[in-house]
């Protein structure tokens, strides 16, 4: 036991995995355990900084931290400023995770931020490690079992959630892994499961795939919902009880939001809703770390459009506040 925090972390696990109800729990962020009832405002799908090289090229000596952290630290202090209070990065390993990095961005902004642990199949592969393809789901999950036991390498830092991607298609058998590894990540652990998706089809075939592991549909967040285009999906996987990610706002779709959002409230699933803008993007090896896109838009656009079309400021809260508390909360939740 590395310190006092991760003894505190340990038995609220303990004590809220053994009944998978909605009360109240932890989120693990990279400065340590937060109570879920603490998590604000909250951005629950968003980058720092990401590095498309490649699984055999990837290397922490293609950034420069300082660097980073001067670019990316207005934006987040812009959205402290709108009321945000937690930034859930989304960057796996071997596309640019950087737990310290992550650190020294959360103390110097006051965010809560939640990094991850888990594999990215999505992008042909290219990011996936070569262990990952003859390793079992068994030896997987040790790894990311491990990270979230004894820290993320060589620091105290664990992870808040799982990430995973797979291809927009049916499911190959690897990435048909890699969910499987997942499940059985968050039945020893009770983080959240966050899925790199797009269309409904692989939405549905992770959700069988749980299924067949015990992990119940409420552990599992549809990444990139908004890639499948019959509204009916959405709801069908809601009522199933699992997570519908909008998270590819900007400020030229967020009426395209708007009306996903009714959709869902329309069918009583407003309670199943994450929002975000899948934004940031500092790019190693572009001048500058490229063009790096901001967070403001749900609280410069959209949230005015939501209070337009009527919704009330506790719906808003149910959006912005309730739901990303319930859905990183960690929590094993079992069928």
């Amino acid at each position: 036991m590395k310190n006092i925090s991760q003894l505190f972390a340990l038995v609220f696990l303990l004590l809220f995995s053994r009944c998978g109800k909605k009360q109240g729990g932890i989120i693990m962020t990279v400065t340590g355990p937060v109570s879920s009832n603490e998590m604000g405002i909250t951005l629950t799908h968003e980058h720092i900084l990401v590095d498309f090289i490649g699984a055999d090229s990837i290397s922490e000596q293609r950034w420069d931290r300082g660097k980073v952290i001067e670019k990316a630290l207005p934006f987040l202090l812009q959205i402290k400023e709108s009321g945000c209070k937690t930034l859930v990065e989304c960057t796996p390993e071997y596309i640019g995770r950087d737990p310290l990095l992550l650190k020294s961005l959360s103390e110097s902004s006051g965010l809560n931020i939640l990094t991850n642990t888990g594999y990215y199949g999505a992008g042909n592969n290219k990011y996936l490690p070569r262990h990952s393809y003859t390793e079992t789901a068994d030896q997987l999950a040790a790894r990311w079992i491990g990270e979230w036991n004894n820290g993320i390498g060589e620091t105290s830092i664990k992870p808040g959630f799982i990430k995973i991607g797979v291809a927009n298609g049916s499911l190959s058998e690897l990435h048909k892994k890699l969910i499987v590894a997942a499940a059985r990540t968050h039945l020893k652990t009770g983080l959240t499961i966050v899925s790199h998706t797009g269309p409904a089809i692989p939405a549905f075939e992770q959700l069988e795939i749980l299924r067949q592991e015990g992990v119940a549909p409420e552990a599992f967040i549809w990444v990139h919902a908004q890639a499948e285009k019959d509204p009916g999906n959405h709801v069908k996987v809601a009522r199933m009880g699992a997570w519908i990610s909008l998270d590819g706002l900007n400020d030229n779709n967020a009426e395209e939001y708007v009306k996903m959002i009714k959709n869902l409230k329309e069918n009583k699933l407003l309670d199943n809703i994450l929002l975000s803008h899948d934004a940031g993007w500092y790019h190693p090896g572009e001048p500058n770390g490229g063009e790096f896109r901001g967070y403001a838009t749900l609280f410069e656009k959209l949230v005015p459009l939501l209070k337009n079309e009527g919704f009330s400021e506790k719906e808003i809260t149910q959006l912005l506040v309730l739901n990303p508390a319930e859905a990183f909360t960690i929590r094993v939740r079992r069928i």
